[in-house]
């Protein structure tokens, strides 16, 4: 039921984020280790204590040679990891179970994520790499409305970003498109959209009206609300009163 009003309850709002996430948890003791994918659309959740979490974020293009399978697979879903590195996850969440203890742990915990990571990178082919950097340097063109107005690109505002970014990047707009989809989980035009919403969830507690949807790069502020809407289940005023959906438990990332 939309329109519920926030009251009293807690409610988390996980938000709509293209950047898949690593996130450690015990459950009843033991580590387990899940994969968030992206996040087309934001969710509203019952708070769970849980006594120990460490998330760590995958960098745009990263994801797809770290995880092993096309992003688009992951959109919208939380995975285990041993789904996707077998018996080598289980071996991982063993190791990081066994350092939550003491003031630091979870520092000690990050550090051991990270490093994994990085090991997994190391193993890549070069031409994985490639497609990696490239991916992620139109992932930073693209967001937050793609700064399509720098020099280098003056004069090309008025096409379509996927089409200015492609030639920026001396690529075909097809293979962009397609590289980019495998590597990030979503087109880029709806990448470009839902980096445009969190802006807007960046101020939308703060601001409001025409001057917001002109700086967050919206024709105008109906143009704003139907993609605010479209995302976060309720229009910009609902969300700034707290008249939030009603949640769900929360899942198990």
């Amino acid at each position: 039921m939309d329109g519920a009003l926030l009251g009293t309850r807690r409610i988390h709002v996980r938000e709509p984020d293209t950047t898949p996430t690593v996130a450690f948890r015990t459950v009843d003791g033991a580590g387990r280790l899940y994969v968030l994918g992206p996040r087309t659309r934001a969710s509203y959740l019952v708070p769970k204590d849980v006594p120990h979490c460490v998330t760590v974020r995958l960098r745009p293009g990263t994801a797809r040679p770290l995880l092993g399978v096309p992003l688009s697979e992951l959109v919208d879903q939380v995975v285990p990891l041993r789904d996707l590195w077998g018996v080598r996850a289980d071996r991982l969440a063993e190791e990081l179970t066994g350092m939550v203890a003491g003031s630091d742990w979870a520092e000690r915990v990050m550090t051991r994520l990270e490093a994994a990571f990085l090991d997994r990178l190391a193993a890549q082919s070069p031409a994985d790499l490639d497609r990696a950097g490239l991916v992620g340097a139109a992932a930073a063109l693209l967001s937050a409305g793609a700064a399509l107005d720098r020099g280098d690109l003056v004069g090309v505002a008025a096409a379509p970003p996927v089409v200015a970014v492609a030639r920026e990047l001396g690529v075909s707009e097809r293979h962009l498109r397609n590289l980019f989809t495998g590597g990030v989980g979503v087109p880029p035009k709806r990448f470009a959209r839902i980096s445009r919403v969190r802006g807007v969830l960046a101020r939308v507690c703060r601001e409001e009206g025409a001057s917001l949807a002109a700086e967050a790069g919206y024709y105008d502020q109906s143009h704003m609300t139907a993609e605010f809407r479209a995302v976060m289940g309720v229009p910009p005023s609902a969300y700034r009163a707290g008249r939030l959906p009603v949640p769900a438990a929360c899942s198990a990332g």
